[in-house]
């Protein structure tokens, strides 16, 4: 298996509205005690305010600050891939630091920025 799981903010939109595939893998690797990663600059662009749902996801995920380590090599990536958006490239950047499979709904946005980090995995929620 790889080092865990790195979610993106289309998983967390789908995982709080309940989607039932993505459901189905957050409650699996929270029971099995995979390590769910998700970048800050995700939770900023996920967080409308408080509610239920949003502190229950949160309990089961491992929040990652984007330090200079993180940023730098999402801006190498941004520049390889310009088609990127900078939440993309953080997402893609920190699942490299652990070889993660990411899970997201814009699937081919962040499959372009594969050719800048070949071993991470992406799939679809």
């Amino acid at each position: 298996m790889t080092g865990g799981l790195t979610f993106d903010t289309g998983a967390l939109i789908a995982l709080e509205r309940r989607r039932q595939r993505i459901a189905r893998i957050y409650t699996t690797a929270v029971a099995e005690g995979f390590i769910i990663t998700v970048p800050s600059a995700v939770i900023v662009e996920w967080w409308r305010g408080r509610s239920e749902a949003r502190d229950t996801i949160l309990r089961g995920l491992r929040i990652q600050p984007v330090d200079a380590v993180l940023a730098k090599m999402a801006g190498v990536a941004l520049a390889a891939v310009r088609t990127a958006t900078v939440v993309d490239a953080v997402v893609m950047a920190s699942a490299a630091q652990r070889g993660d499979i990411v899970y997201t709904s814009n699937f081919d946005d962040l499959e372009r920025l594969r050719s800048h980090f070949p071993a991470v995995r992406v799939l679809r929620v």
